[in-house]
């Protein structure tokens, strides 16, 4: 497979699950298909896995989240600063990965794939050459 479109499959990999985690904490997913299913679950787990975080900033959490995930997943589906927003996307997912292993253990962490995303994300943040983004407009 050719480096062009490798990168092009990160990029949409990573920008879809983050618009898939979006719809479902908004209640867009099927009710057999959830992880959250609506809002105030969304907040329960971010509860959860955050127990270090006083309680009453944790719906400021979500919604800081929420949105950085639907910017992140715009940036990379457009390919708006890709390195830039990888990077960003490959701590965001880090810090999700590293709080649920240590709140609820690294099973949870490993087996919704959150390191593998993360690691994704950093490997798209080195890869330089442009393709179907719009830095190439920007730039050109």
């Amino acid at each position: 497979m050719n480096n062009h479109l490798i990168k092009l499959f990160l990029r949409l990999a990573i920008a879809v699950s983050f618009l898939s985690a979006v719809a479902d904490r908004f209640g867009i997913w099927s009710s057999e298909v959830v992880v959250w299913g609506n809002w105030s679950s969304f907040l329960e787990y971010t509860e959860l896995i955050n127990p270090w975080l006083p309680k009453a900033i944790i719906p400021t959490i979500g919604i800081l989240v929420t949105a950085a995930e639907i910017l992140f997943a715009i940036g990379l589906i457009i390919g708006y600063k890709t390195e830039f927003i990888a990077k960003c996307s490959g701590f965001l997912l880090l810090i999700f990965a590293l709080s649920m292993t240590f709140s609820i253990g690294i099973k949870g962490a490993l087996d919704y794939s959150v390191f593998s995303a993360s690691a994704g994300a950093f490997a798209l943040s080195v890869m330089n050459k442009k393709y179907l983004e719009l830095d190439n407009v920007i730039k050109g």
